[in-house]
């Protein structure tokens, strides 16, 4: 349950409120208030204490929406800190670097071992970041079992499997990622798949066009016997 706030009142109210309602823990991504290393540590200290021991929290990294930069050795300081920081919501793009050092890291016991779930933008490079030790995804894409299949395969230590499966989803998955149009071609394909029954995109949102259209299915047809041929 993401619980970040613009005061910590409002942010263990929240916690309190979903704990009690059974959720697992909560994701807490920076304020874009914080911009130095020693300020964004402070920060997640101040997370730690106000949650408290008993709650798991989740690290965010997107510094897209929240314009704050993360180095891999404040991320670092931030596990160090917090023993109840269990896992960590990487976005950063390009991340892989970080990925590789926070596993190094943890490898050589210098901090405890998190579980990590990628986020960027339909699992675009996430056959690369499960390879730099990511343990899943946690994005969106018309297809998730795309990547339920190739976090299956990495899994199993099939690595040309998993690139396999990737590649035959990726071109929908690039069409998808359009800045603007994106959520009308994945609701789109949600309608399409008996997913949803609407696929109305509130105002401003975008409309597809008809050559739009055109092209999506285009590409589920390519993409159907890419997997065909998987099969």
């Amino acid at each position: 349950m993401g619980a970040s706030a613009p005061g910590f009142a409002a942010m263990k109210e929240l916690t309190d409120s979903v704990m009690d309602l059974g959720a697992s823990g909560v994701m807490v991504a920076p304020p874009p208030t914080v911009r130095t290393d020693d300020q964004i540590v402070s920060y997640f200290q101040m997370v730690d204490e106000t949650l408290g021991p008993q709650v798991p929290w989740c690290l965010q990294d997107h510094p897209v929406s929240t314009t704050v930069q993360m180095s891999t050795g404040v991320i670092l300081r931030i596990l160090k800190n917090s023993p109840t920081c269990v896992m960590l919501k990487h976005e950063d793009w390009p991340g892989l670097a970080k990925l590789s050092a926070i596993r190094a890291a943890s490898g050589k016991g210098e901090v405890q071992r998190v579980s990590i779930l990628t986020g960027n933008g339909g699992g675009l490079f996430l056959p690369e970041e499960l390879t730099r030790g990511a343990d899943g995804a946690m994005t969106g894409f018309a297809y998730p079992e795309m990547m339920v299949d190739v976090v299956a395969a990495h899994a199993r230590g099939e690595r040309e499997r998993a690139h396999d499966i990737f590649d035959a989803y990726l071109p929908l998955a690039k069409y998808e990622q359009q800045a603007g149009v994106g959520l009308a071609v994945r609701k789109f394909l949600f309608r399409e798949r008996g997913v949803i029954a609407s696929d109305f995109v509130r105002k401003p949102g975008p409309k597809l066009s008809a050559q739009d259209v055109e092209d999506i299915r285009f590409l589920v047809k390519r993409q159907d016997q890419r997997l065909r041929a998987l099969a």
